[in-house]
Parts: structure tokens; C-alpha cells; sequence
């Protein structure tokens, strides 16, 4: 079993701090990662937070998952590698630019 820690459904408001001081009460947190979106830069509303054993990983999801932070009732769980997914994202039409007029003289 890991000790990295999805925790998810969390309000924009919750900072990496508020998660420290939640999660220490069930072991020791060697790290806090809340995730953010690169363009705006606000919370994605997910975080990992990783434990420093497997126990304490969980006891941690026994006591937090479904618990209220923030006005939310958190999702806490195993977290799992992140999954492949096919390159290029984004959809719509590509244009390989060039196309305009050419006059021949």
C-alpha cells in the first residue's frame, strides 16, 4: 500500500496549509501538492498528500474521507499513477499553415 493520498472535492479556499494541519492530526505529512490550473492559477480542487507510512496513510483516509474542510465533504483515498492518455488533446481541426494566395508571374 502507498502513502500518497488523493484528496479531492476541495473547496478553492483550502490551502495547502489547512491541508498540513488536517491530515497531521492522523500521522505525520511529508508533503503537501495542492494542484493548479496553469492558466488561471486557481485551485483545481484537488490536492495528494503523502504520509510518512502506509499505516498512517490509512488511518488517514479512514478518518478524512467524507469528513467536511472547508464547507466540503472530501474524497480521500489511494492515489493511483496517473493514467496515459493520447497526446495531442485539445481536438478541432489542425492547419498546417501556408495556404494562401500565390500569383504566378
Amino acid at each position: 500500500m502507498s502513502n500518497k493520498l488523493f484528496v479531492g472535492n476541495l473547496s478553492f479556499n483550502t490551502t495547502e496549509n489547512d491541508l498540513q494541519d488536517a491530515f497531521a492530526v492522523h500521522g505525520t505529512v511529508l508533503e503537501t501538492n495542492l494542484m493548479m490550473d496553469k492558466m488561471s492559477g486557481r485551485p483545481r480542487g484537488f490536492a495528494f498528500v503523502t504520509m510518512s507510512t502506509p499505516e498512517e496513510a490509512q488511518r488517514a483516509i479512514s478518518a478524512m474521507n467524507g469528513s467536511q474542510l472547508d464547507g466540503r465533504a472530501l474524497t480521500v483515498n489511494i492515489a493511483r499513477p496517473r493514467e496515459e492518455r493520447p497526446g495531442g488533446g485539445g481536438g478541432g481541426r489542425r492547419f498546417s499553415g501556408g495556404g494562401g494566395r500565390r500569383d504566378r508571374y
